[in-house]
């Protein structure tokens, strides 16, 4: 990625400010920073556009799969998530044979639509299936893909390496833009032909990282490039450092072949989710499971979340009020801060105690309780506001509960609000023992 001085190097210089930006510079480190496009400059010329266009291109080319609840893969651009953040999850796949009849069709998609996990506030899923050839039988791969096109309203994979069994299925459900997993050196052409015609992402599979790259170059040459690769490791030890060599490649060497999503073929079982561990970790867009079980899934998925969180922007809830066990106008009122973690502890500790209460999130920034009291960002007057923005000291006579860690600021807060407050637990644990200690009282 250039740096704001060569791509200031490249602008009219004029600081007119038709960009949104006061001046040229400041919009070279917008585009250094991804935050703005080229198009915004209406004063670039088209080759200078150009240019800049290709010089701004993330080194790891982003492909869509599917139409609805499309799924983006690449477009990373840097190899630490610390250096920036790492832009598009890994997606996981999960297989369905052709050999199934219709009715186990449909129940292996209602498994894998079961892959489901909700997890402080966010629903967690498989996030495709692979539909393979195992019957060696067109119609019968067409008609599987057809049925799980009809049930199922994510993106798929079809997985075959006959062309014309690709084509049968691509004839059906090409519409919804599914990847074309099954390209290799004997069959590259027509694969690909048949993906330019689709206007279909294209799976290619490698037994090397240098075949890997010749498939990718000579996709290249014909004239496509929305590619997935499989360099074909075969072992965790290959796997890992196959895809760290490709994506350093990409990278720190801008070398062109290697700019490709990278996925893998796991199977199953132990081995299999072992090795979606090490693609998550290192650089991987897409795994494919022969299958998958809930508690092999739950994990995998925690640590996705994990290592595709943001680092600069803290997981948090929105600023409002939370009633919990059916609260009335005596019920107490507690508060915390909108860090996302924080508020789901809170809640979950609170339902456990069944005691009705209005939970108050008053907007830290995403800060941990001693985090933002440190910082100035938990302070009484933000939390009087939110109070006042909420109306729940008018829905309520009960106590306010204090978070333990704040107790500080506990006397301030009374006296702004004009209410008792009493100081809580320091952690979240003993939050069902205070409240129905407090409601025996």
């Amino acid at each position: 990625m250039p740096t704001a001085i060569e791509f200031f190097k490249l602008l009219p210089k004029t600081n007119c400010k038709d960009c949104g930006q006061p001046t040229c510079l400041a919009f070279a480190m917008q585009l250094a920073n991804q935050k703005a496009k080229i198009e915004d400059c209406p004063h670039v010329s088209g080759e200078t556009k150009e240019t800049l266009n290709e010089a701004s291109a993330p080194p790891v080319a982003t492909i869509t799969v599917g139409v609805k609840n499309k799924i983006d893969m690449g477009g990373e651009t840097v190899l630490y998530r610390h250096e920036r953040r790492f832009n598009n999850p890994i997606a996981y796949a999960v297989t369905i044979s052709d050999s199934l009849d219709d009715e186990n069709v449909l129940k292996r998609i209602d498994y894998i639509k079961g892959l489901s996990f909700d997890r402080i506030g966010m629903v967690f899923r498989a996030d495709m299936i692979s539909i393979r050839n195992d019957s060696n039988d067109s119609k019968r791969f067409a008609d599987v893909c057809r049925i799980v096109s009809e049930n199922w309203d994510n993106p798929f994979v079809l997985e075959t390496d006959s062309v014309d069994a690709m084509k049968a299925a691509v004839d059906v459900v090409g519409s919804f833009r599914p990847l074309l997993y099954g390209a290799k050196n004997d069959n590259l052409k027509e694969m690909i032909d048949l993906a330019k015609a689709s206007k279909c992402p294209l799976g290619i599979k490698a037994t090397s990282l240098e075949e890997a790259a010749e498939l990718s170059e000579k996709a290249k040459a014909e004239g496509f490039d929305d590619i997935i690769l499989d360099l074909g490791a075969n072992h965790i030890k290959d796997l890992l450092e196959e895809q760290t060599i490709a994506r350093r490649a990409a990278l720190k060497k801008k070398f062109k072949p290697f700019g490709h999503p990278l996925m893998n073929k796991v199977g199953s079982g132990e081995g299999a989710v072992m090795s979606a561990v090490i693609s998550t970790l290192k650089y991987g867009s897409l795994v494919i499971f022969d299958d998958l079980h809930n508690y092999e899934a739950l994990p995998l998925f925690t640590l996705r979340q994990n290592i595709y969180t943001d680092p600069q922007v803290p997981i948090q809830v929105k600023q409002d009020l939370y009633p919990i066990n059916n609260p009335d106008e005596h019920s107490p009122v507690m508060f915390t801060t909108n860090f996302s973690l924080t508020y789901f502890t809170v809640r979950a500790d609170i339902e456990k105690s069944k005691v009705p209460v209005w939970l108050q999130i008053v907007n830290t920034e995403g800060m941990s309780v001693l985090t933002a009291y440190a910082a100035g960002k938990f302070d009484p007057e933000r939390v009087a506001d939110a109070f006042e923005e909420s109306g729940v000291l008018k829905k309520t006579d009960g106590v306010v509960i204090i978070p333990g860690l704040a107790s500080r600021m506990s006397g301030k807060l009374q006296e702004i609000i004009g209410r008792d407050v009493i100081v809580g637990t320091n952690e979240s644990k003993h939050i069902p023992k205070h409240l129905r200690g407090l409601l025996k009282h």
